[in-house]
């Protein structure tokens, strides 16, 4: 569901960068709700913050990222909370699945009244995985229309790289490839060997990721691999708190 989740979005940022508006550059009187409270305060807010640095646009692209990491790092907790709990349920879940092994429409209407019972019981949502990701693309849009909108930005260089254009070393791509591997692999911790559309994710999502960085602006790989970062790093942060809370709830499936 989540790998299905993240291809549409990724998909739909794919379009949306070819959209006519993106040639527009983004100022004060950019009309429509998107530009005026979501475009022009995040393209604000990053030239606000590079003037503090001495006019370096990574360094506040940077500070960006950690700030959006820290304002849904409650939905992160409960994404890898809801995680781990999948994969403590998955015996229960698959003996479901052979009390109901029949395709017929009555036996699968069965199998899932019986699954949301258990997800119920035990206060597990199996769609909360996908809201971080869903709350993430748009974000991830509007930093592409703050970046190739604003000239500032778009013209900007940090280390090695033109912040408008791609990575030319693909440096940043792999990085984001590799810490959005990393990150998932520390979420699912073992979960996606009982699941195969979460072992099937856990591929999909870097590679998808590594082949839209190669061709988006390079302050989308920065914005991205220090997202993926800081995640690893609250991740770490919340990991003996949410493992104890899996072991409580693997005991009483025992």
């Amino acid at each position: 569901m989540r790998s299905r989740v993240l291809a549409l979005c990724l998909v739909a940022l794919f379009f949306l960068s070819g959209c006519t508006e993106v040639q527009e550059p983004i100022t004060r009187e950019s009309e429509g709700l998107w530009n005026e409270y979501v475009v022009y305060p995040i393209s604000q807010t990053i030239i606000y913050l590079a003037q503090l640095f001495g006019n370096n646009f990574g360094i506040a692209i940077i500070i960006v990222t950690v700030m959006i990491r820290v304002l849904i790092f409650p939905l992160m907790v409960k994404q890898i909370r809801n995680t781990k709990a999948m994969g403590a349920l998955q015996p229960e879940i698959e003996k479901l699945k052979e009390q109901y092994p029949d395709k017929d429409a009555h036996s699968q209407q069965q199998l899932q009244e019986k699954m949301m019972e258990l997800f119920s019981h035990y206060n597990v949502n199996p769609l909360s995985g996908c809201l971080p990701i869903l709350i993430q693309m748009p974000i991830l849009v509007a930093f592409f229309h703050a970046i190739t909108r604003t000239k500032e930005i778009s013209e900007n260089n940090f280390l090695w790289m033109n912040l408008g254009s791609p990575d030319p070393y693909y440096f940043l791509p792999i990085i984001a490839g590799i810490t959005t591997y990393m990150g998932q692999k520390l979420i699912m911790a073992g979960a996606e060997n009982d699941n195969p559309q979460m072992a099937m994710m856990l591929w999909v999502m870097p590679v998808m990721i590594v082949i839209f960085a190669l061709n988006f602006p390079a302050a989308l790989s920065l914005y991205w691999s220090i997202g993926n970062i800081f995640m690893i790093a609250q991740s770490f942060f919340v990991k003996d708190h949410i493992e104890k809370r899996t072991a409580t709830l693997l005991k009483t499936t025992e």
